[in-house]
């Protein structure tokens, strides 16, 4: 097993965590239980179905079913290749990958095994599993978990020559890739919401900020689209993401953001760099070393800048490197490439236009750097795990709501990137002193809108979630909001006091409440 399957194993199978207090044996119909304990099973067996058709070299049949169970269990069994059952020998370690506690535990299992029956995973592509369910509504979900097992071990998903379905967002990408499409060879492009003819409102229900900040399928897209390759642009054009569709009973996405785009960028452009310098020696001239950097906003997930320190790589300025790769979350990125180096490059050129935000060219040095190196979008989306986040819009934070409605957005001044807040004393303190495991919030003032916008992760959703709430009624000294609110209400006209002092009135009945309920603000 090569760490590249080790990683993605560990990081797949801890999507499919084993029911806690069951213990599964197999036997003559395989594992049987009831489906909502299922899919970890699933998965696994998936897993020994690929070893096994290594160790046969035959094709394996993999059976989802529960015969004449009642409808809300369900099975799963393989077939070797005489279409008999499952070799009895191996029936002890399909218990054992069962029921292995943890996702270490299980590639620890997966690599001893193959070891002892010397298996190699290295021609894992060329297995064929033929895979069947009954119609049990729950046979869908649990197929996926078996595919999401063979794509992890057989070559990381489906043949990089499959289609690439876009989201042009009835705007002017989608228009442009009509034509752009024409021109490439290798690559199938199906384009829906094109907006051709003014048909279709741009960004409604679609286009790439939808799709990242509701994590649901844009329009025109369903069940169709399942494990497909899809990018979805904005109206203009200047934003990229990608998504998977797991599963067609549900409208939810794997998001493929812009995080993970800067990553791929820098992995591949790294490596390429290596190959240069080597080359470079071997020719006995490497008199100058190129420095690659790259920049992500205060919105970057924590674990992507986990992954980019892996590879060795700095945040800085991207105007400061050689090449320096710049991306946001939200899929508005470019690669930046100094003067001094194109110089040195000579006759080496970029064909990625370094204007920010130009996601054509964006989305074809993605489908270029997939097709080199032979890598699906499932594999590339388990980079890493994105640690679970939360946006939160405040428009006052505190007990007073009065103090953000009265006053304007701009009160809130930033630094460092927009992440510590530097004005209202207290605010940036109370933030600090919330604690979660792995835990990062900040706000800032919102550019379009008279709100404050919090983000706040965490290792887990719950915690995100309680991390943003507590920072989105982050508490401050009474005192600072009675100098602000004097303040503010010398320099309102008459109407506007007289509305101030009626909220004042009703804020001042929460704040009674507040202190004989919660000990007050400064609790």
């Amino acid at each position: 097993m090569n760490e590249d399957q080790r990683s993605l194993l560990l990081s797949s199978s801890s999507r499919f965590p084993p029911p806690q207090g069951v213990k599964l044996s197999y036997g003559t119909a395989g594992f049987r239980a009831g489906a909502s304990i299922l899919q970890s099973t699933v998965y696994r067996v998936g897993i020994l179905a690929a070893i096994r058709a290594l160790k046969t070299q035959s094709v394996i049949g993999l059976m989802i079913t529960a015969s004449h169970n009642k409808v809300s269990d369900n099975g799963v069994k393989v077939a070797d290749p005489s279409g008999g059952m499952l070799s009895q020998d191996w029936e002890p370690f399909a218990d054992t990958l069962a029921n292995a506690p943890d996702p270490q535990q299980l590639v620890h299992l997966i690599a001893e095994f193959v070891e002892n029956e010397k298996i190699t995973l290295d021609g894992a592509k060329s297995v064929e599993i033929l895979l069947a369910r009954d119609t049990r509504p729950s046979g869908e979900s649990l197929v996926e978990a078996a595919k999401h097992a063979f794509w992890e071990l057989t070559g990381f998903g489906v043949d990089v020559d499959d289609k690439l379905v876009v989201d042009g967002a009835n705007g002017v990408g989608g228009e442009k890739l009509e034509l752009l499409k024409t021109m490439l060879t290798g690559l199938v492009i199906e384009i829906r919401n094109s907006g051709k003819e003014g048909a279709g409102v741009p960004n409604e229900g679609l286009g790439a900020d939808y799709v990242q900040k509701e994590k649901v399928v844009p329009c025109n897209f369903g069940s169709q689209d399942v494990r497909i390759r899809c990018a979805s642009l904005d109206g203009d054009a200047d934003r990229l993401v990608y998504f998977i569709v797991p599963s067609g009973s549900s409208n939810k996405i794997e998001l493929v953001n812009g995080d993970k785009i800067l990553s791929l960028f820098a992995k591949f452009i790294k490596e390429q760099l290596s190959i240069l310098s080597k080359e470079i020696d071997v020719n006995g001239n490497n008199d100058y070393q190129c420095r690659l950097g790259i920049v992500q906003t205060a919105y970057a997930n924590g674990a992507s800048m986990d992954y980019l320190k892996q590879l060795g790589l700095e945040s800085l300025k991207a105007a400061e490197y050689d090449i320096g790769i710049y991306f946001e979350a939200n899929g508005h990125g470019t690669i930046l490439f100094s003067e001094h180096y194109l110089r040195w490059l000579e006759t080496r050129t970029t064909e990625l236009s370094d204007a920010v935000g130009d996601a054509l060219s964006e989305v074809l040095l993605v489908e270029a750097i997939l097709k080199h190196m032979g890598w699906s979008i499932q594999r590339w989306n388990e980079f890493y795990q994105d640690l679970p986040s939360r946006q939160l819009k405040a428009s006052f934070l505190g007990h007073l709501s009065i103090l953000w409605t009265v006053m304007d957005r701009t009160a809130v001044v930033t630094e460092n990137a927009e992440t510590v807040a530097v004005t209202t004393p207290g605010i940036q303190e109370a933030i600090d002193a919330v604690k979660y495991l792995r835990g990062r919030c900040f706000i800032r003032p919102l550019g379009t809108e008279d709100v404050i916008r919090v983000y706040a992760e965490a290792s887990t959703q719950k915690c995100s979630r309680q991390l943003g709430k507590l920072c989105s009624g982050t508490r401050i000294p009474v005192s600072w909001v009675w100098n602000l609110l004097v303040i503010n209400f010398l320099f309102q006209t008459k109407t506007d006091r007289i509305i101030i002092l009626m909220r004042i009135y009703v804020d001042l009945q929460i704040f009674c409440y507040s202190c004989c309920h919660y000990g007050g603000l400064n609790a």
